[in-house]
């Protein structure tokens, strides 16, 4: 199943919760109902580009990028004035080609940029891994909705201390 369609799922109460990373949420705009950072699949979005381009430059940039709304409404809390071009895949081709001066990705690593020349000019903010829940179903399964995350955030707090362990050890 794709990841937008959970988001449909749950806020058409199909389904009572769902797992969505919140690249997906801030994309969607949809009133949603986050109850939990399950702090898995961490990476961030970022605005990358060549090492030519001109961060604060104030003429009108392109972007590319898979997730319009995002960058748009980034760009437009910083008062730039930008044009996006939507593409699917492989979009950090598109400065490269000349498509864009820049574009919004998620990276994780930094790697596929790296081997395509690119640098990240900006950290836009941080994605992970969230727990959603339809809000009827809040309201209605309320107590068993709350021992799921309950339940969750336990694992996520042992998890934690077995790592911060594990670092002390070596």
């Amino acid at each position: 199943m794709k990841a937008v369609d959970v988001l449909t799922y749950v806020q058409q109460g199909v389904a009572d919760i769902g797992i969505v990373g919140s690249d997906v949420i801030y994309e969607d705009e949809r009133d949603h109902y986050e109850m939990l950072d399950l702090e898995i699949g961490k990476c961030h979005f970022c605005v990358a580009s060549t090492p030519n381009y001109e961060e604060n430059d104030y003429r009108r940039k392109i972007i590319a990028t898979k997730y319009p709304r995002t960058a748009a409404r980034y760009f437009r809390e910083k008062g730039e004035d930008i044009e996006i071009i939507k593409i699917e895949g492989s979009v950090e081709i598109a400065p490269i080609l000349g498509l864009a001066d820049a574009i919004v990705d998620i990276v994780e690593t930094g790697d596929t940029l790296r081997e395509n020349g690119l640098i990240v000019f900006e950290e836009m903010m941080p994605i992970s891994t969230r727990l959603i829940v339809n809000q009827v179903s809040l309201k209605r399964k309320k107590q068993a909705v709350c021992q799921l995350v309950d339940k969750l955030e336990e694992h996520i707090q042992q998890k934690k201390v077995s790592a911060t362990n594990e670092n002390r050890s070596s």
